[in-house]
């Protein structure tokens, strides 16, 4: 649960590290928190659902009501903040022997940028043309999240590592245009993930899920959830039709918030835990799997109807991330067994709610170029001889974390590894097989060329 904090208890590092000691406090004084938010002091006003505290700094004089947080928006592009307005806040460290130790990796909303969390900092990189766009290097301070919004300049940060340069338990709104953070989250315990719309902040903590507004910091929802050590949650991003998928309370379920029609759906997807889930960027489509990481489905999240069902392997694995393509026709995967798969898909993202049979065959019965010399036996072999393989396919080392998405030039995947190995690959949608390795870089070794 959220609670009332000050940076001044317990002593953490300075959130905004200024050598500057004439600078200005970093946030504006908090209020007495002798009271928690959801004591009984005050019989007239409403019962509070959760004690809660979010605070945004502002350059304005106490008593003026603070303003809500800007973005420069998507158009504006990281590259050009480079130009810090505080030379001193990030002075560049001497460059260490060692490389950084990875702590997060992720990639942003529409996956042309891509986020390194370590135990120095953070760096934000381009996907196409790969390059570093900029990085953010604190003296002995680690960030285990990294969450950005497109390419503007707001990004959520989580401490982590031995040395945290925040409380893990606390979620930082930093702003690369002023170079400072500008708001905070607090919790009673660890954030295990961050994810951000235009208008929402979603923190996930282990068996919670918060939902706020951006712009003022305000607690609009919180939903419970299995153990969630993952943080595993997933939100639409066009305006205006927020969708939320989130672990729900019994093993194998997955929770969808529609706040539009304000419904809520219960999938029960698998068997065994969820160990992954991707949703498109409108929300219509989930894609899920399970902690046996043989089978990947695909659901539509309005009715919940099954629509198709994909395999991996046969063998167990441990699924590390799934996604659509820009037009939900492909969908990959990556897992612990080194290799990168894509699926063709068969749904209809434009017809939510329309039967099974508009989407594709028969799940159990679905048959593909990859099997098609199977279909004249299906029905009488087992599940397994029927299912629906991946058209392409890209061999990695077995037993490294990779995350994987959909380039921005057409068939192709970019690859991320917490090894710092950044991979583009392209894909024949026709004939399958092998993917074709287009690029290769290692993004915790400086180059050149940034």
């Amino acid at each position: 649960m959220a609670t009332l904090s000050a940076f001044s208890s317990p002593p953490w590092p300075n959130p905004n590290p200024n050598p500057n000691p004439n600078s200005r406090p970093n946030f504006v004084p908090q209020m007495d928190q002798s009271n928690p938010l959801d004591s009984d002091t005050d019989s007239s006003t409403p019962h509070q659902p959760i004690e809660y505290h979010g605070h945004l700094d502002s350059d304005t004089d106490s008593s003026t009501p603070h303003q809500p947080i800007e973005y420069h928006g998507q158009d504006h592009d990281l590259e050009h903040d480079n130009q810090n307005p505080n030379p001193n806040l990030h002075k560049p460290f001497p460059a260490p022997h060692d490389p950084p130790t990875l702590l997060h990796l992720s990639f942003n909303q529409d996956q042309g940028c891509f986020a390194v969390g370590t135990d120095r900092g953070f760096r934000i990189f381009n996907c196409d043309p790969f390059r570093e766009i900029f990085r953010r290097d604190f003296e002995d301070g680690g960030i285990s999240g990294v969450e950005m919004l497109f390419r503007c300049n707001i990004l959520a940060l989580v401490g982590g590592g031995p040395h945290p340069q925040y409380p893990p338990s606390k979620v930082m709104i930093w702003d690369d245009h002023q170079g400072r953070c500008i708001g905070e989250l607090s919790f009673r315990s660890d954030v295990r993930s961050v994810r951000l719309r235009r208008d929402r902040i979603v923190v996930v903590l282990e068996q919670k899920v918060y939902v706020y507004n951006f712009a003022d910091l305000k607690l609009l929802h919180q939903i419970e959830t299995i153990a969630n050590p993952k943080g595993l949650c997933a939100v639409s991003q066009l305006a205006g039709s927020l969708v939320l998928v989130c672990p729900g309370l019994q093993k194998g379920q997955v929770r969808v918030e529609h706040y539009a029609s304000k419904r809520t759906k219960f999938i029960m997807a698998h068997d065994s835990r969820i160990a992954c889930f991707a949703l498109t960027p409108d929300g219509q489509l989930l894609a899920t799997s399970s902690s046996k990481g043989t089978l990947v489905r695909i659901f539509n999240t309005v009715d919940g109807t099954l629509l198709q069902e994909v395999r991996r392997g046969a063998d167990r694995a441990e699924i590390y991330s799934l996604a659509f393509s820009s037009t939900a026709q492909w969908l990959a995967v990556s897992s612990d067994k080194g290799t990168v798969h894509v699926f063709n898909l068969k749904v209809n993202p434009g017809s939510p709610g329309s039967e099974r049979s508009r989407y594709a065959p028969d799940t159990t019965l679905a048959v593909t170029h990859s099997n098609s010399s199977l279909s004249f036996i299906k029905g009488v072999l087992p599940k397994y001889f029927s299912s629906e393989w991946s058209v392409a396919q890209f061999r990695l080392h077995e037993g490294s974390h990779y995350i994987v998405a959909f380039g921005h030039q057409k068939n192709t995947v970019v690859i991320l590894g917490m090894d710092g190995s950044f991979y583009r690959c392209q894909f024949d949608p026709a004939n399958g097989g092998e993917m074709t390795q287009l690029e290769y870089h290692n993004f915790l070794k400086p180059e050149e060329a940034f």
